[in-house]
């Protein structure tokens, strides 16, 4: 099995909206991808970016107390999972339909994947960001599905370091 492990860095807001855009250009039916990392370290940011790129015209913001917002939109939809909220539940009381989101017919981005890992495909696309402590965020790619390496290889060549 083959794993792509990229690190990125993104300098600006503007940057890291770009990240998302990218991510968007590339999107397909049932893709997933999780973010992780620090707080404040954008990983709403570049939910925002992949919305833009989608040509979703809505607002776009964290869904910590909801845990999941979906933004309806052709071709794809996007659905937004903040699973924070989940820490320390037990896994029967986590089944409140994310699997079947998850498993859906658009772009699923999940923030604080940690906390519903029994619901993520092993062939996800996986971001952890980080706060530098020169204000750039560095973010680190991995997946072993074939169908994000053209994301990641584009992602490396504008933002690689």
């Amino acid at each position: 099995m083959i794993i792509m492990n990229e690190k990125i860095v993104s300098k600006s807001v503007e940057d890291t909206l770009e990240i998302g855009k990218i991510i968007a250009k590339n999107a397909f039916c049932g893709e997933v991808v999780t973010l992780s990392g620090d707080l404040g370290a954008g990983k709403t940011t570049l939910t925002k970016g992949v919305g833009k790129g989608l040509g979703i015209e809505e607002e776009i913001n964290s869904p910590t107390f909801n845990i999941l917002k979906c933004y309806f939109h052709d071709p794809l939809p996007l659905y937004h999972i903040d699973a924070y909220r989940l820490e320390g539940v037990r896994p029967e009381q986590k089944n409140i339909g994310l699997e079947e989101i998850i498993e859906g017919n658009g772009v699923t981005l999940i923030e604080w994947p940690m906390y519903i890992e029994e619901f993520i495909p092993f062939d996800s696309l996986s971001i952890e960001i980080h706060n530098d402590e020169n204000e750039n965020r560095t973010l680190l790619l991995s997946s072993n599905s074939p169908k994000y390496f053209t994301t990641i290889k584009e992602l490396k060549e504008k933002f690689g370091c």
